[in-house]
């Protein structure tokens, strides 16, 4: 049995042609528990979501990965990381039959394991009507869950989102957020990012970042009490009207 996995981000700085994206960030995210790295555009999240998963080098500062509490080498647990990144790259003529096929054999999945999951993840996201529908002719909701389907497909162990929900219409955006609380009693480790402050207030733990800095972090409803704020936009607008010239 897999055991759990843990991330520490310790003093990561990042530049890219001399534009700081990224300034000494450290964070810590638990397993089990929805992390949401919440800002506005330019803030840095995706480059940090980046240099978690390998994909970029961090200037300064390193990620160190856990499982069960001790130390363990990234190569090891890649496996069991899954992304789906910002924008999707699906292709249009494939249907949902044929994306789940073609992940499956990516995946190297034995037959019985995959028609389970399969069929579990076309329940969970009301997609089984619609399996021979081509990924281009989807809205973005269902290309949304498309996406996060082929990503679910190997049960991962983390689950790394960038802004899972950009674009996707209310009833689409919930359905989203349901299917990640499903992973939560799997012991999954899920990393989301969003601009949507009102997200914040689904996760377990916050971490708002700006600049590409981390101006605050805690569970929401306890941050908010201690930033004496009534919601994640208040405390936002308070922040950018104290930081204006």
């Amino acid at each position: 049995m897999n055991g759990a996995v843990s991330i520490s981000v310790r003093e990561v700085c990042k530049s890219f042609r001399r534009f700081p994206a990224l300034h000494g960030v450290s964070l810590e995210f638990e397993a089990g528990r929805m992390h949401g790295i919440i800002g506005p555009e330019g803030s840095g999240k995706t480059t940090l979501l980046r240099i978690m998963l390998g994909l970029l080098v961090p200037a300064q500062g390193r990620v160190e990965y856990f499982e069960d509490g001790r130390p363990a080498d990234f190569e090891a647990l890649r496996p069991s990381l899954a992304y789906m990144p910002q924008t999707q790259s699906l292709y249009p003529d494939l249907s949902i039959d044929e994306h789940l096929e073609f992940f499956r054999d990516l995946y190297s999945l034995p037959r019985e394991i995959y028609a389970r999951k399969r069929e579990e993840l076309l329940g969970v996201t009301r997609l089984a009507g619609f399996v021979d529908r081509p990924a281009g002719q989807l809205s973005g909701g269902m290309y949304k869950k498309l996406g996060l389907m082929c990503a679910l497909l190997r049960s991962p162990r983390v689950m790394v989102l960038d802004e899972p929900t950009t674009g996707v219409d209310p009833i689409s955006r919930r359905e989203l957020w349901d299917l990640l609380y499903r992973l939560l009693d799997e012991n999954v480790l899920i990393l989301v990012t969003t601009a949507y402050l009102d997200e914040a207030e689904r996760c377990s733990k916050v971490h708002l970042v700006e600049l590409g800095r981390v101006v605050a972090a805690g569970e929401p409803r306890r941050l908010l009490e201690v930033e004496g704020a009534r919601s994640f936009d208040e405390l936002f607008m308070r922040r950018a009207a104290a930081s204006a010239p």
